[in-house]
């Protein structure tokens, strides 16, 4: 069979080129955490530079940080980095240790077992005061 032949026998491609795979979503997530961490950065450097133009606007800003919405952000964030360390330290071991591309599903799964082992115990204590201050409690 020709090489035109096979190409013609084969199915049409439809629809994302991402069909499920794991390695392919921590890719995608992998990407994704690494930008939002970005613009966390940008931001960061900015308010922070806003105190030397003006301390008041500083602390304005600083008191909006301060609310349950940016108290869930500031969870996603850390989520977000915590993420995209430990893949990245995944994507290393794929990268430069030869049985690494082998053991690299493996190692996917159990970066999200570090990952949620961590984040169980970071959830509670980081949205500990916003539920006591929007539901009571002491």
């Amino acid at each position: 069979m020709s090489a035109q032949a096979a190409e013609a026998a084969r199915p049409a491609r439809r629809g994302t080129l991402y069909r499920g795979d794991p390695g392919m979503w921590s890719w995608v997530a992998h990407r994704i955490t690494g930008v939002l961490t970005f613009f966390f950065l940008f931001a960061h450097v900015l308010d922070t530079a806003l105190v030397r133009v003006s301390p008041e606007a500083y602390n304005e800003v600083i008191e909006t940080y301060k609310t349950p919405l940016v108290n869930l952000l500031e969870v996603g964030l850390v989520g977000a980095v915590l993420f995209h360390a430990l893949n990245g330290i995944r994507v290393m071991l794929v990268d430069f240790w030869a049985k690494g591309p082998r053991y690299q599903r493996q190692m996917l799964w159990g970066i999200l077992a570090v990952w949620v082992v961590v984040m169980v115990p970071g959830v509670y204590f980081m949205l500990q005061r916003t539920v006591t201050d929007l539901f009571g409690g002491q």
